[in-house]
């Protein structure tokens, strides 16, 4: 019986979904969006692949995850942060605006329920509006292209969690704020509240970068690298869960603001506590195929075998380049493969572009009491210096197995099909359905 009446509510939130013209705007756009992101992509990868008699890549550099998947993903990056909210608050803000909320708590159907069926509903949008990438990826293979599957569904994992992770905080927002427009503003807010937070933390290290790491921006970065990472995911869920609990803690009319104030309060420290017991766990998986975020496997063994603390000094600023380069390309690495890893950046919040410092561009390395120095941030030299520091034999650098993917084509019929055919379709849908209601 009950779940007849969670399939009753489903095909109510379905129907209502379609009916609103904020789901066929967010259709209509995704496609134009995903479509300009997967020509441009295609375009660049056959000019780096040597197009047209041109200069031609190495071919161990060109990655579909990098030149192609993430690239055209980019697309629903943008729809989740400004299109995709209006599409669930507009579920909820209806119904409150309407009274129509009044009448839904007097259904035998719990509201726990009733909010369900509204997730439900979203997530059945959120496959739809998947339709124009799988057109893409399926594109990309007709011209011959490469997709390697498990570094392709991790994004794809990704950027689910990114969509319930944003569904979460619009149905809160529009529960707990006087109209949709408000709702909106607030969705807004959190989003570039949470892109200063990413940019600020940069090279700062301590709380505000571990805090930061958890950003929407920054969780991606993680799945686009073909990094995952269960912290990242379990405090995304957290969060998304948390956004859903105050939404049906808000909607419950029934309580005072009083009594609904405490049980968001309450709900949030539970929440903040998961949270921070999900960020310590270190566990994570390296799905890209040419193995981007591990080193090989005889220097992850050595480095797994460092039982002492190791620090980390780096004395470069944010902006610089070598910093940006060992970050991204090295201790993502690191942090992996060293039990015990501390970095402290002395420069936090400094630009260095005045600095007289002339330890500037060293990086210290202490382990246990001995103590190394380096200006290198190559791969390469990181690891013989840790090496030396634990008394341990650097392993025979090995070079890379990945072959690289060029493929020099041009994108061809896709601008007919995004361009054309997809708002064609789109608007034809939205007409019939319109019809049907009302015939």
């Amino acid at each position: 019986m009950r779940s007849r009446e969670l399939v009753v509510l489903v095909r109510k939130e379905l129907a209502e979904l379609f009916a609103g013209r904020a789901f066929w705007l967010l259709l209509l756009l995704i496609g134009l969006l995903t479509g300009q992101s997967f020509i441009s992509a295609v375009n660049a990868y056959a000019e780096a692949s040597g197009i047209g008699g041109g200069p031609s890549a190495l071919a161990q550099g060109l990655s579909p995850l990098d030149g192609i998947v993430s690239p055209t993903f980019g697309a629903y990056d943008l729809a989740l942060m400004l299109l995709f909210p209006f599409v669930a608050i507009r579920l909820i803000a209806v119904e409150k605006s309407s009274d129509a909320l009044k009448l839904m708590l007097q259904f035998p159907a719990s509201l726990s329920r009733q909010l369900s069926a509204k997730v439900i509903a979203l997530f059945v949008a959120w496959l739809i509006a998947l339709v124009p990438l799988a057109v893409a990826l399926g594109l990309w293979l007709s011209y011959g292209g490469h997709l390697d599957a498990t570094e392709t569904l991790n994004l794809a994992g990704g950027y689910t969690l990114r969509f319930l992770l944003t569904a979460g905080i619009a149905a809160a927002a529009a529960a707990m704020m006087p109209g949709a427009a408000n709702a909106a503003i607030a969705v807004l807010g959190f989003t570039i509240g949470t892109w200063a937070l990413d940019f600020l933390a940069a090279g700062r290290g301590g709380l505000v970068q571990t805090i930061a790491s958890f950003t929407p921006a920054a969780t991606l970065r993680n799945f686009e690298h073909g990094l995952f990472r269960l912290d990242v995911a379990l405090v995304m869920l957290i969060v998304a869960a948390l956004g859903f609990a105050l939404a049906a803690i808000w909607l419950d009319l029934g309580r005072g603001i009083r009594a609904r104030t405490l049980r968001s309060i309450a709900a949030s420290v539970v929440a903040l506590v998961a949270a921070i017991g999900a960020s310590a766990i270190s566990v994570s998986a390296d799905f890209s195929e040419n193995r981007r975020n591990s080193f090989p496997p005889a220097e992850q063994r050595m480095l797994a075998r460092i039982n002492e603390p190791l620090t980390i000094t780096i004395f470069l600023a944010a902006e610089d380049p070598r910093m940006n380069d060992f970050d991204r390309n090295v201790l993502i690495k690191l942090r992996r493969a060293v039990p015990r890893l501390r970095v402290v950046y002395p420069y936090a919040g400094r630009s260095g572009l005045f600095e007289s410092d002339q330890r500037y561009g060293e990086v210290v390395y202490r382990l246990g009491a001995k103590t190394a120095v380096s200006r290198s941030t190559t791969e390469e030299i990181v690891v013989e210096t840790i090496a030396t520091l634990a008394g341990l034999p650097a392993p025979t650098a090995i070079e890379s197995t990945y072959p690289g993917y060029p493929l020099a084509k041009q994108p061809a019929g896709a601008a007919l099909i995004f361009y054309l055919l997809w708002p064609i379709t789109i608007v034809t849908s939205r007409l019939l359905l319109r019809s049907r209601r009302t015939g």
